[in-house]
C-alpha cells in the first residue's frame, strides 16, 4: 500500500478552551497542560510507527489526577538526556487533547523522544544557531499564556519549584531552545530534498494497479469581489481620532492602554498592541517600512495599509530586531456604501449572464482583490497551492457558498465579512468539477509528486538517523534496552 498515512501524527493544539470556561480553574491542571502543550519538540517528519514491531507490553494507562513521577535517566543522546517522567508528560499531552494512547507503548514513545534529542544535539554540531531574541520570543508567547489562565506568574514558578522567575525563566528557555533546534534540523534535512519529474514518474510505475489511490471529489472556483466604496470623510475621520490618540501618548498617556481600549488588531489589542518583528516577518510592506524608519520612543503619523489605518510607537530596537505597539483603526463602511457595492455586484453578474462579458474578464476588470485578479478570479488552495478543492477539506464557509452552483452558474452576491470585519460583495461560479476517481498520472501530477516527494523525505531522513545514530554516542538504560526500536538505538 501507499505510505501516506505511514506514520502517526502527535499534534500539540490547545483542546482545553470548553475546560478553561469554567467558573472555578484549577489553576495546577492549567498549568500542567499548558506546560505539556509547549514542553514536547515539533514533530518531525520521522514520527511513530504504529506497526512497528516492539516487545509486548501495555501502553501507560495514565489515572485522572496522577501525578507524574520523577524518575532518573533512562537514555542519553550526546549531550541530552531522557527522563523516565518524559514519557510519561507525552502521553498526557496527547490524552489532554483527547488522543488515544491505547495503542501507544512505552518503547515507541522513547523512540520518537529519542528521535527529539538526535534532531537538537545534531543542530548544535552543524552550527545551527536559535538566537536569544528568538527563544524570548517563544517565552513570552508561551508565558503570556500561562499567565493568562491563572493570573500571576508566581503560580507559574511555584507550581514547577523554581526559587524565582529568573530560575524558572533559564530552566524553560532550555526547553524552548532544545524544541527549536530540533524544528531547525528537521527543516534543514527535509527542504534539502528535491525530487525529478522522471523520479515521479518512477514511484507511480512503481505503484500496482489495484493498489492506486482513490482521489476524492474536486472543483475549481473563481470569485469577484466587490469592495464598499469608504469615503474621504470617513477616511479622515480614522486619521483624526488617531492623531488625537497620538497627541495624548505624547502628552503622557499610556499607549498600551490606548490600544487595548481602541485598536481593532485582534491579534495585538489584547497585548497593548505589541509586537516583535524583523525584516524577514510577514508584515505588509508599508507597515514594516514605517516600523524600521522610526527611532526608539518615537510615534508615527497615521498611514494606511489594506487593514486600514495604524499608528506605530517603537519601544526597543535590538539589532535588527523591532519591539514596537501599533493601534489600528478601519474607516466605518456606511449602509450606503455597503448598498452601492451590492448593485455594482449585480451589475457585473448581469455582464455575465447576458455573456457581455465572461467571468474571467470581469474578475479581471472589475474586482477589487488583488490576489485573484489577474488569474481571472481563480481561487489558489491555501493547503496545497494549486487551484483544485477536495470537497471533503474545502472550507465549510466556501463549500456553503459553492455546493449548490451548477457548473458555471454564477452566484447572486453574497456578502462576505472577513476575520477582521471587512465587508465585501462576492460573486462565486465553479470552473471545473472533478470526480471521485483512481490515481491518474495525467490529471493528478501535483498530487502524485507530493507522495513521491513525502516518500523520499521519509526515506531520507531514515538515512540520516542510520548515519548519525553511528557517530553520536547514545545510552539506553535498564528495562528500556529490551525495545525492539524503528532505528537502531541500541546499535546492535
Amino acid at each position: 500500500m501507499l505510505k501516506q498515512d505511514l506514520y502517526i501524527k502527535i499534534k500539540f493544539k490547545i483542546m482545553l478552551l470548553k475546560k478553561l470556561q469554567l467558573k472555578t480553574i484549577d489553576y495546577k491542571f492549567v498549568l500542567t497542560m499548558c506546560f505539556l502543550l509547549f514542553f514536547t519538540s515539533i514533530v518531525s517528519a520521522q514520527e511513530i510507527i504504529p506497526d512497528a514491531t516492539v516487545v509486548a507490553e501495555k501502553p501507560l494507562e495514565i489515572p485522572a489526577g496522577q501525578k507524574l513521577k520523577i524518575d532518573g535517566i533512562i537514555a542519553t543522546v550526546g549531550d541530552y538526556i531522557v527522563l523516565d517522567s518524559d514519557i510519561d508528560k507525552a502521553y498526557l499531552e496527547i490524552a489532554g487533547q483527547g488522543g488515544n494512547i491505547k495503542d501507544i507503548t512505552r518503547c515507541q514513545m522513547l523512540g520518537k523522544l529519542l528521535e527529539d534529542k538526535l534532531y537538537a544535539h545534531q543542530a548544535i554540531q552543524d552550527s545551527i544557531i536559535v538566537s536569544d531574541a528568538e527563544v524570548r520570543s517563544m517565552m513570552e508567547e508561551r508565558l503570556n499564556y500561562m499567565i493568562q489562565q491563572v493570573g500571576d506568574i508566581n503560580k507559574v514558578v511555584a507550581y514547577y519549584k523554581k526559587g524565582s522567575v529568573e530560575e524558572f525563566k533559564t530552566y524553560f528557555s532550555d526547553i524552548l531552545k532544545e524544541q527549536k533546534l530540533a524544528s531547525e534540523m528537521t527543516k534543514k534535512i527535509v527542504d534539502a530534498v528535491e525530487i525529478t519529474p522522471e523520479e515521479v514518474r518512477n514511484f507511480f510505475k512503481k505503484i500496482p494497479k489495484d493498489e492506486l489511490p482513490t482521489f476524492g471529489a474536486e472543483m475549481e472556483v473563481a470569485q469577484i469581489v466587490i469592495e464598499p466604496k469608504v469615503t474621504k470623510e470617513d477616511k479622515q475621520k480614522v486619521i483624526d481620532r488617531l492623531n488625537g490618540i497620538r497627541a495624548d501618548v505624547l502628552e503622557g498617556s499610556s499607549f498600551a492602554t490606548k490600544a487595548v481600549l481602541y485598536s481593532q488588531d485582534p491579534g495585538s489589542a489584547p497585548n497593548g498592541g505589541f509586537y516583535k518583528m524583523t525584516r524577514k516577518t510577514p508584515f505588509v510592506k508599508e507597515f514594516k517600512d514605517v516600523a524600521f524608519s522610526l527611532a526608539e520612543g518615537e510615534i508615527s503619523e497615521p498611514f494606511e495599509t489594506n487593514f486600514g489605518y495604524h499608528i506605530i510607537m517603537v519601544d526597543k530596537i535590538k539589532g535588527q530586531e523591532v519591539e514596537l505597539r501599533h493601534i489600528l483603526i478601519s474607516p466605518t463602511v456606511s449602509e450606503n456604501a455597503l448598498k452601492e457595492a451590492k448593485e455594482r455586484a449585480i451589475n457585473v453578474r448581469s455582464k455575465i449572464v447576458n455573456k457581455e462579458l465572461t467571468f474571467a474578464d470581469a474578475a479581471r476588470t472589475e474586482s477589487d482583490e488583488k490576489e485573484t485578479r489577474a488569474n481571472g478570479g481563480t481561487l489558489v488552495n491555501p493547503n496545497t497551492q494549486d487551484t483544485r478543492f477536495e470537497l471533503t477539506k474545502m472550507d465549510p464557509t466556501l463549500y456553503s457558498q459553492v455546493s449548490n452552483l451548477k457548473d458555471f452558474e454564477v452566484s447572486q452576491p453574497l456578502l462576505n465579512t472577513d476575520d477582521k470585519g471587512k465587508k465585501t460583495y462576492k460573486l462565486i461560479t465553479v470552473t471545473n468539477r472533478i470526480d471521485q476517481h483512481v490515481a491518474d498520472y495525467a490529471k493528478d501530477y501535483t498530487k502524485i509528486k507530493e507522495l513521491a516527494l513525502k516518500e523520499k523525505q521519509i526515506s531520507t531522513i531514515a538515512k540520516w538517523f542510520d548515519t548519525k545514530i553511528k557517530d553520536t554516542y547514545i545510552k539506553i538504560s535498564g528495562e528500556y534496552r529490551d525495545c525492539k526500536f524503528t532505528n537502531n538505538w541500541l546499535k546492535k
